[in-house]
């Protein structure tokens, strides 16, 4: 055992169960007191499981089958999981912050002042702390798990994509908050948003698809003497975009996109919109949380919707599919959609829509990847043989091959939101809404999804995304609607491949004109 570590395993072995092979296979690694540790893969290849062994929440909370030679965890440590609702002890903000002062045994009269200034640490301003934390955003939620772990003081600090739900600005904010503590503290993060963070690590650990560590060292000789790898394993680099934008895959893509667009042009005035909106509303319970003025959405458009984190952009996705109570005019394809009243509760989704959650749990039904897709496309559990083929075919575009038979609850973060699209869109319904659908996703299944979806447009679907991803919004959007404190205050072409509309910049998180 290595005296200067902090946190170590050697010759690691784990496999879960059901599973033919080893997730890691004789792994070792150790973290001396201090560092700054990016482990870095792709999607699948078991970072988020390694840092619940480093941590002990394997096996100590989640019993999964493992063999080491020798490990070493620290005693005073904090973790910040991928999906922040599984963090969470209380049901409000301030008593969430006060249960960790309480442990801490903080006296009472200091705790509001602590309270406050660990939510503004994390720039998770309420206008009450005593906010239920159901109500929150995801991306609020992120900054509220973060707050939590700050206020522990731990000295080891495991971080699984802390910033995969938030947007730019938010992302800026949680990693000055990191850095700002990071001078004493040991950190272990998984991340694919990596610009922020390649000047606060000391050290970046590579993996393969296969859990196999095939690099250790200072991140520009990674990314310089790696980038084959990096390339061949789909994963994310500070130039991946570049790259990508430049190949002859989405160039491909564009040439179609401007040949279309000119047709488009030709048709523009006897198009009828799949979409019209006109006053319409959605609230939770008798508060009205989104409102929309007036717009309308056609065949073929690829709609980003972009704003800050808390603005009512999954609560204007789920009153589309009516899953909140709605007013106001909501035509599909001419059609107006039945409302709920106060008086009557009828929550009838309407079939045309397909709807990828921000949380791929809440659209999980079955016990198996295999049944999830067939589920969804004909609503009745998988029997038989008949759909086997597509259902592969699918389950291979979306690199889940051979995962048909784990339950989906036992997937990765990124396979769960691949597992969540793939089945949405197995219905065939020509209207797609997505809530955030490249997050935890490496480099080559994000460009996958984004190729996959831009399929569906080009054969005619409507696509209409939430996304904090500003390339996604600069490169693939056809159209832009801006959110801001529950409202719709802005729709405009996008400026993708050069076309006039909006350009968005990270710093600011702004529509710029182009």
């Amino acid at each position: 055992m290595n005296t200067n570590a902090v946190v170590e395993v050697r010759n690691l072995r784990l496999k879960f169960p059901g599973e033919a092979s080893l997730m890691f296979k004789d792994l070792s690694i150790t973290v001396p007191e201090g560092q700054k540790v990016l482990l870095l893969g792709p999607s699948g290849c078991g970072k988020s499981t390694l840092l619940q062994v480093l941590s002990g929440i394997i096996p100590n909370s989640i019993e999964v089958p493992l063999k080491y030679d020798e490990i070493q965890r620290s005693a005073s440590w904090g973790f910040v999981f991928q999906d922040p609702d599984t963090q969470f002890c209380m049901p409000y903000v301030d008593e969430e912050l006060a249960f960790v002062l309480e442990n801490l045994s903080v006296p009472r009269e200091q705790m509001k002042e602590r309270i406050h200034q660990a939510l503004a640490s994390v720039g998770l301003l309420l206008e009450d702390p005593h906010t239920p934390i159901q109500t929150l955003s995801q991306g609020m939620k992120q900054r509220l798990a973060l707050a939590s772990i700050l206020l522990l003081e731990p000295d080891v600090i495991y971080l699984d994509e802390p910033t995969a739900l938030l947007d730019p600005e938010g992302t800026v904010e949680i990693w000055n908050t990191v850095k700002s503590i990071a001078s004493s503290k040991t950190i272990i993060i998984v991340e694919h948003k990596i610009d922020q963070i390649v000047d606060l690590v000391d050290r970046i650990v590579l993996f393969n698809h296969a859990g196999e560590i095939i690099a250790d060292g200072v991140p520009h000789e990674i990314f310089q003497k790696n980038k084959q790898e990096l390339v061949q394993f789909g994963i994310w680099y500070p130039e991946v975009w570049e790259d990508y934008l430049s190949s002859d895959k989405y160039q491909a893509l564009q040439q179609q996109y401007h040949a279309e667009l000119a047709l488009a042009n030709e048709l523009e005035h006897t198009r009828e919109p799949v979409i019209r909106l006109q006053e319409f509303s959605g609230f939770h319970g008798d508060v009205r949380k989104i409102h929309v003025p007036e717009a309308v959405l056609y065949a073929g458009e690829w709609l980003a919707i972009v704003g800050s984190n808390g603005a009512g952009k999954s609560t204007f996705l789920q009153s589309l599919m009516q899953l909140l109570r709605t007013e106001g005019l909501y035509q599909i394809e001419g059609e107006q959609i039945v409302q709920t009243t106060k008086r009557i509760r009828k929550q009838i989704v309407p079939s045309q829509l397909a709807f990828v959650f921000q949380n791929p749990e809440m659209q999980f039904i079955t016990n198996s990847v295999n049944e999830e897709v067939s589920f969804s496309s004909s609503n009745v559990p998988l029997s038989g043989n008949d759909s086997n083929g597509d259902i592969q075919a699918l389950l291979n575009k979306f690199d889940l091959a051979g995962l048909g038979e784990r339950h989906p609850y036992q997937l990765s973060m990124g396979q769960k939101r691949r597992l969540s699209i793939a089945s949405s869109i197995f219905g065939g319904q020509k209207i797609v809404l997505l809530d955030e659908p490249t997050f935890g996703q490496d480099a080559r299944n994000t460009f996958a999804i984004l190729e996959m979806i831009e399929g569906l447009r080009l054969e005619g679907a409507a696509i209409v995304m939430v996304t904090h991803d500003l390339h996604i919004v600069q490169h693939y959007a056809t159209r832009v609607w801006t959110i801001s404190e529950g409202q719709l205050i802005d729709s405009r072409l996008s400026g993708r491949g050069g076309t006039n509309g909006v350009l968005y910049t990270a710093e600011n998180n702004m529509a710029l004109p182009c």
